[in-house]
């Protein structure tokens, strides 16, 4: 069986090498690479390195290398046909089942095409008066006739043809001073085309409405044919490769010769340069302009689904009146396109070019060979491909887009093995966090305990894009920084989607966690910490304080947080000794925050004081606590004997509540023989901690101030890092929760 050449490089490209040597040998990380013993020789000093970025491997001990295939074939004895089924299965890479199929395709002698005739045309510039060489300017021969062929040709279109030729064009003579200002752009209304960017459907039997009849119009009497390009040797075979690339350079050139489609990126804020790193584009009007130009190339271009035919066998251009983006794969070869609408109103907003024997969207991501070009070190997943180009643009490289499908297994394992961290950036609205989640449950069988996922989701509903200009890169490195734990997203995420006032709320949130953590790999330590880590907040127990919580649920389950403390502090008043705010902030590395210097610039001198009990506005909490810092010197040494010391200095109200519930509690404690409670206030007042921080930025949300929310921020991060590292040094006392 022949396996043409490009499904090979895919499947190596796309093969995760460091999980199928891992197998064999342990891998360790040294630099770029990985290192470890040859499994191909036996030693004890490893010379066996594998570079994930080339995706192959060599032993400098016994001079042994390769890629994917040759290892499955070499160490682990398959023919070749088994090794490429085998990084078939892994990958999801189908290998084609006929020899035939590969990236050539039959080249033909042009089919004439009649462009419109051209009547009492005005002169226009010697630049614009002809078919440019390249062909970029097809599309002002349309234009053109658009505004004379009414009077010539008014008994031989339908409806839908004189709308389409009524619509204004664009003069490519218009210089840039007659477009709005670019942040305008944005609300200027640009007219386009009437015709749907859908292909042709059964509603549109008649054709009325594509593409107009000059253009299918097989009578060559009175038309001319674009020549360029077109060589003698017509049956020579063409290659899908090198099609794509002049097609990309087709669109790249039509961007220089397309005022307004430049203008578009432009407004956008991109830079000439970043057109020319990542072959920016633009497809004209024009129903058939790819043919005009690839007159040879009919079939490669339906190959790639670049031409299509309708349904009556007229055959029309996907992308129209679009700016381009190529898709490039692994090696940097162009094998796609997508094309944005210029105006929001067009649906849909985005066409991608189809699946063709050299693109597979389910195997891309758009911006990953860039990154790689720039030796990205970390990665983060977007929604767009404007997010990862302005990423790339402020200096933030790693920033990948699936196309248009949910990231796969193989893809968050292969980025995964790049750096150990990936972080998820997806919209704040519905259908930006279903995609998160819906990435997430694809992540967990490859989320290995050295492996960490991660989510930002932007405040003010900005994407990547707009939060960069709003606030500048750094602000971004800085939110990417900070990004959530997945540990904490799981929570949060199923907290809003059920009571957690009620009992069976909290029982479906447990049941979905333990759900989640049994896709986590074989062993895996994750799912023990994920586990208790969302049973402690549900209102679970560690065994170090397993008799102190009983207490409390015991006595009365419907105490808020508060109420638990300020009793807690009656039993055991002299925690406050050492104030347990400040020594949260000061355990959890809050007051030595070290801040950007942008940042440090314009805080406030007093940005990291720790949180004092007056700033969490509880009036009945402040009461006792000031109290017993008052009282503490002179307190009985005997626990009942001092609650009631403090009880007696409170004001009336609070006096009246705490004296009801004081004997109750201390008698649920001393019947259990409970003797400390310093675990217990520690994880109350850290829930205090992160409830005040949470409400600082939500209220620093309604009143943007972006200094002292990216401090905020920054606060709660830090805070939850401590409290995660807190819970793991603990874990091997907690109890553990049966799957």
């Amino acid at each position: 069986m022949s396996i043409p050449n490009h499904i090979l490089e895919q499947l190596n490209s796309q093969a995760d090498l460091i999980s199928i040597i891992g197998k064999h040998t342990t891998l360790k990380r040294a630099g770029s690479e990985y290192k470890g013993c040859c499994p191909f020789h036996g030693e004890k000093s490893p010379s066996f390195y594998v570079n994930p970025q080339k995706n192959i491997y060599h032993c400098f001990g016994c001079s042994v290398g390769g890629n994917a295939i040759s290892f499955l074939r070499d160490y682990e004895n398959l023919t070749f046909i088994e090794a490429v089924n085998e990084l078939s299965k892994q990958t999801g890479i189908e290998v084609p089942k006929e020899e035939q199929q590969n990236v050539s395709y039959q080249r033909r002698a042009p089919k004439p095409i009649a462009p419109p005739p051209v009547h009492n045309v005005p002169s226009p510039t010697v630049e614009h008066n002809k078919v440019d060489q390249d062909g970029a300017n097809q599309d002002n021969h349309q234009n053109n006739y658009q505004n004379n062929r009414q009077d010539s040709h008014q008994n031989n279109v339908t409806q839908s043809d004189q709308n389409y030729i009524n619509q204004p064009s664009y003069d490519d003579n218009q210089g840039y001073e007659n477009f709005p200002p670019l942040e305008a752009y944005d609300s200027a209304s640009y007219s386009i085309d009437s015709y749907s960017s859908e292909p042709y459907s059964p509603s549109h039997a008649d054709d009325s409405g594509y593409p107009p009849a000059w253009l299918t119009d097989t009578d060559t009497s009175t038309g001319m044919q674009d020549t360029h390009s077109i060589d003698q040797n017509d049956d020579k075979d063409g290659n899908l490769y090198e099609l794509l690339e002049q097609i990309q350079q087709f669109y790249q050139h039509n961007l220089t010769t397309h005022p307004h489609a430049k203008h578009y990126f432009l407004s956008r804020g991109l830079t000439e340069d970043i057109f020319e790193t990542f072959g920016l584009g633009y497809a004209p009007f024009g129903w058939q302009h790819l043919e005009h130009q690839f007159p040879q190339d009919i079939e490669g271009l339906k190959a790639l689904g670049l031409v299509r035919q309708s349904e009556s066998g007229r055959d029309y251009d996907l992308l129209r009146d679009r700016v381009i983006f190529p898709i490039r794969d692994n090696q940097g070869r162009t094998i796609g396109f997508g094309g944005r609408a210029l105006d929001d109103e067009v649906k849909p907003k985005y066409i991608n070019s189809s699946d063709s024997p050299v693109f597979h969207k389910q195997h891309v991501l758009y911006g990953y060979y860039e990154s790689r070009q720039q030796r990205a070190d970390s990665w983060l997943v977007v929604e767009g491909y404007m997010d990862v180009i302005a990423l790339y643009q402020a200096g933030i490289y790693g920033a990948i887009a699936s196309m248009g499908t949910a990231i796969n297994e193989s893809q968050i394992s292969r980025l995964l093995t790049l750096n150990p961290t990936l972080t998820l950036s997806f919209d704040g609205d519905s259908a930006g966090q279903k995609a998160a989640w819906r990435t997430l449950e694809v992540a967990l069988p490859v989320l290995a305990d050295d492996k960490e996922l991660r989510f930002l989701t932007l405040p003010n509903n900005h994407d990547p894009d707009t939060f960069i200009k709003s606030q500048g890169s750094d602000a971004m490195r800085e939110q990417i920084a900070n990004a959530m734990p997945l540990s904490q997203y799981i929570f949060a995420y199923l907290s809003e989607r059920y009571d957690m006032s009620l009992a069976e709320g909290k029982a479906k949130l447990m049941s979905q966690v333990r759900s989640l953590t049994t896709a986590l790999p074989k062993g895996s330590s994750f799912r023990y910490l994920l586990n208790n880590d969302v049973y402690q907040k549900l209102g679970g127990r560690r065994s170090q304080n397993v008799e102190a919580k009983d207490a409390l649920l015991d006595f009365d389950g419907d105490m808020t947080i508060s109420q638990q403390l300020q009793l807690c502090f009656l039993f055991q008043p002299r925690a406050l000794l050492e104030d347990p705010i400040e020594y949260i902030w000061r355990q959890s590395g809050l007051t030595s925050l070290k801040l950007p210097a942008h940042i440090q610039k314009k805080a406030a001198s007093d940005a990291l004081r720790a949180v004092a009990w007056e700033d969490l506005q509880d009036v009945a909490l402040l009461d006792v606590v000031t109290t017993i810092k008052r009282c503490i010197k002179h307190l009985p040494t005997d626990a009942n004997a001092a609650a009631h010391f403090v009880l007696s200095n409170l004001n009336a109200t609070n006096q009246a509540t705490l004296s009801n519930s004081w004997g109750g509690f201390y008698r649920a404690l001393t019947t259990r023989n409970v003797l400390s409670l310093d675990d217990l206030i520690e994880e109350l007042v850290s829930s205090l901690l992160e409830r005040n921080i949470k409400k600082k930025m939500q209220e620093l949300i309604k009143n943007p101030d972006h200094i002292k929310q990216a401090i905020v921020r920054m606060q709660a991060q830090h805070l939850s890092n401590w409290l995660r590292a807190q819970h793991a040094e603990r874990s091997s006392q907690m109890v553990t929760v049966q799957s």
